[in-house]
């Protein structure tokens, strides 16, 4: 989250609960901050899960942000065929930083929690 602004982050997430955790996690001792991390990324989401992230940057004295979203279903298939929505984001991360973006963290809706 180097170089995305708590500001940016607000106006994306639309409440103010992640700017409680925000502030919380930077304003508390290490080992709080830890453990409400610790928390979000507890967080299970049920299969079809919406899932939006964003990063943002300047370029060329310009703000600039990408935004992604995807859901991940699989409908009656084995289990050893499920594409586990951490993978897509993680692989969506990678992809914006191939690309010059900050890092991307995905949330998943209705419950605004970390997935990656």
């Amino acid at each position: 989250m180097s170089n995305m602004s708590r500001r940016s982050l607000l106006g994306y997430s639309g409440t103010t609960a992640a700017g409680a955790v925000l502030g919380s996690a930077a304003s508390a001792p290490p080992a709080q901050a830890a453990e409400a991390e610790a928390e979000a990324t507890a967080t299970e989401f049920e299969p079809g899960t919406f899932f939006k992230g964003m990063s943002s940057k300047e370029i060329n004295d310009y703000p600039a942000e990408v935004r992604i979203e995807f859901r991940v279903s699989t409908v009656e298939a084995p289990a050893s065929y499920n594409i586990d929505p951490l993978e897509v984001a993680q692989f969506f991360s990678e992809l914006a930083v191939s690309r010059g973006w900050p890092p991307v963290t995905f949330y998943g809706t209705p419950v605004q929690a970390p997935l990656n």
